[in-house]
């Protein structure tokens, strides 16, 4: 093959190579896109009802960011995004923040979770745990070693792991657990990405965390789970789909949201269409990523809202 014949066939392989990433980004660019950030909890959720949609409509591409919920609904107030994931309720100075940017929005409930305090695999004394000692570990100024809090357990540093202060996670366990006026221990290490901190409990002998119960369960071969102490039952419960559902995993039991912006449900078919698919499948794609159903008449209020 002459020089001639090879740089022509070589600006052939670029012209086609070149046709192809043209024909796909032209594609790419025809599909209607729907915006979705907030919570690494409900991530999970968002994730397999769009990745079921994707088998339904190929006109659709469902983008999910992972911000936390605060940054996601950083992001949804100033109409950056058309659904909000969310592992608490908005706050009153994000529902200010939308209404100063003119975004209105529905809150539907899609499944429950609960809080899964967990300690390394190899702990050996830590058989469950009351608000109160959890409380003294995670509080600004509370616990430094492990015997702080059980004279009878080891005199060794406390190593905590949290998620960040974006994340809807943080925000509940602060409120069930430590207050409203009281700070979290600012020793911990912080992170919004939970796999980050299912590493560090699981790398640190006497390490301490929480997150959402379905990354527990995905990781349970590497972390051991702790009964928390129900308050008014006075005895430890340890979280599972019978006793986050029923209640009696008390206090770190949550619902999990999604917000939508009204508008594209109004105006954007699109939207409409995909958030009905994901409140109708919302049961069974919580329950295959490891959350708990709501109740059948919750998801048929939520359809109905629609």
């Amino acid at each position: 093959m002459n020089q001639i014949t090879k740089t022509l066939r070589i600006h052939g392989i670029r012209l086609a190579v070149a046709l192809a990433a043209a024909a796909f980004l032209f594609n790419c660019t025809q599909k209607k896109l729907i915006q979705v950030d907030g919570s690494s909890t409900v991530y999970p959720i968002t994730e397999a009802v769009a990745e079921a949609y994707r088998s339904v409509s190929d006109e659709v591409s469902v983008v999910i960011g992972v911000s936390g919920t605060g940054g996601g609904f950083a992001k949804f107030c100033v109409g950056e995004t058309d659904i909000s994931d969310a592992s608490r309720p908005i706050k009153d100075s994000e529902k200010e923040n939308c209404a100063n940017n003119g975004i209105e929005y529905h809150v539907f409930e899609v499944a429950y979770d609960g809080l899964a305090v967990i300690v390394n695999k190899e702990n050996d004394f830590v058989d469950q745990l009351t608000v109160d000692q959890l409380n003294l570990i995670f509080r600004e100024g509370g616990a430094v070693n492990w015997s702080d809090v059980n004279p009878a357990w080891p005199a060794e540093e406390i190593k905590i792991f949290a998620p960040g202060q974006d994340s809807g996670t943080y925000d509940y366990f602060k409120e069930a657990i430590l207050g409203e006026e009281t700070n979290m221990n600012p020793g911990a290490t912080f992170s919004e990405d939970d796999n980050v901190l299912v590493l560090g409990v699981a790398g640190e002998r006497y390490g301490i965390g929480f997150f959402g119960l379905a990354y527990f369960e995905e990781n349970q071969d590497t972390l051991k789970l702790v009964p928390v102490v129900n308050p008014a039952l006075n005895r430890a419960v340890i979280p599972n789909m019978e006793t986050v559902s029923g209640g009696t995993y008390a206090p770190l039991s949550r619902p999990l949201f999604i917000y939508v912006k009204k508008s594209g449900l109004d105006e954007r078919p699109e939207v409409m269409a995909f958030v009905r698919y994901y409140l109708e499948h919302a049961a069974e794609k919580s329950a295959e990523v490891g959350y708990i159903p709501l109740p059948a008449e919750i998801y048929q209020r939520n359809l109905s809202e629609l």
